[in-house]
């Protein structure tokens, strides 16, 4: 008989820990975890191990922590372990082209989208942020060039209209985990088809910054709804709210975690249209958006109707 392909994982981020956990439980050898060192989190910044390191260990299955996966340190060690096959999937580094021809069969990766769209690191809330009505997951070949790699599978699904970038990458990650299984095993009988990507319809997911978060008023009640979503959860959208009956004081950061689109009312761009009980509806530049949860800095998330109880929004005001 022949012996079960080596396994290693690469993998980090929660989107990596479905398909780390179907591995093990459909008795494939995963001989190793590779993920990134334990950071600092939260206010306190306590080290604690990631959701999948931890995973690994209830397992017995050893994990491995590199500063730099590429180092040749640890490149020795990788060799030393002996692996056919490589599997990433939300790792954090970019591995190089030494690292993948260790094991013969070499690596792939499963990455959040439908490729060639939304290359990159965020691409669940890129796609979000558009407006998309559909996504999906793709299995590819690893390559030195970041998600450039020849495809294996694919599976899609819709993006409901309210669903977050949170949800929605949970959501495709179990979609892909099966999916990395039944590339190894086509991989393993030799009947794996591997398509090129078309080159002419790549669009990139660059990794989300903290002012991506801002709400910029002149777009549409529509787009400002995807915003909302695509930035849960991090780095969570965000306005300012500038308080006319008292302008003197600094503009007060409002967090805005939740927001319907409003298509029948119209007005100057992050002009507040209405602010009484749980109605907080601001214009965009085409239609407007309702504010549905809200947080000021130091508090926690509350309905706008809590929000407006405790502070004076009248209508006519600018936020942004």
């Amino acid at each position: 008989m022949p012996q079960p392909l080596r396994i290693i994982m690469l993998g980090t981020g929660d989107f990596a820990l479905p398909t780390f956990v179907h591995l093990c439980e459909t008795n494939h050898n995963v001989i190793a975890l590779i993920t990134q060192p334990d950071r600092p989190q939260g206010r306190k910044q306590l080290i604690i191990p990631s959701p999948i390191a931890c995973a690994a260990k209830e397992r017995g299955i050893p994990v491995l922590q590199p500063e730099n996966v590429n180092s040749p340190e640890f490149l020795e060690q990788l060799k030393a372990l002996k692996p056919d096959l490589l599997i990433t999937a939300a790792y954090g580094q970019i591995l190089s082209a030494e690292l993948l021809t260790i094991p013969p069969l070499g690596g792939i990766n499963l990455h959040g989208s439908i490729l060639p769209a939304y290359r990159g690191a965020s691409p669940v809330a890129r796609a979000i942020e558009n407006g998309d009505l559909e996504t999906g997951v793709t299995v590819i070949r690893m390559t030195p060039k970041i998600d450039a790699g020849g495809m294996i599978a694919v599976a899609k699904t819709p993006i409901a209209p309210d669903e977050t970038a949170g949800e929605l990458e949970e959501r495709i990650a179990e979609l892909g985990a099966p999916l990395i299984a039944q590339s190894i095993a086509a991989i393993e009988a030799g009947t794996a088809t591997i398509l090129p990507q078309d080159k002419a319809k790549v669009t990139r997911a660059p990794k989300l910054k903290k002012d991506d978060g801002l709400i910029d008023w002149s777009k549409s009640g529509l787009a400002i709804h995807n915003l909302v979503r695509a930035m849960q959860p991090w780095p969570i959208a965000s306005t300012f709210w500038k308080r006319a009956y008292d302008p003197t004081r600094e503009p007060l950061r409002l967090i805005v975690h939740k927001t319907e689109p409003v298509v029948d009312r119209d007005g100057a761009p992050g002009v507040v249209l209405e602010a009484f009980g749980d109605q907080l509806v601001v214009a965009g530049s085409q239609g407007a958006v309702r504010l549905i949860t809200v947080q000021v800095p130091g508090k926690k998330p509350a309905p706008v109707a809590a929000f407006l109880n405790g502070n004076c929004v009248v209508p006519g005001e600018q936020l942004g």
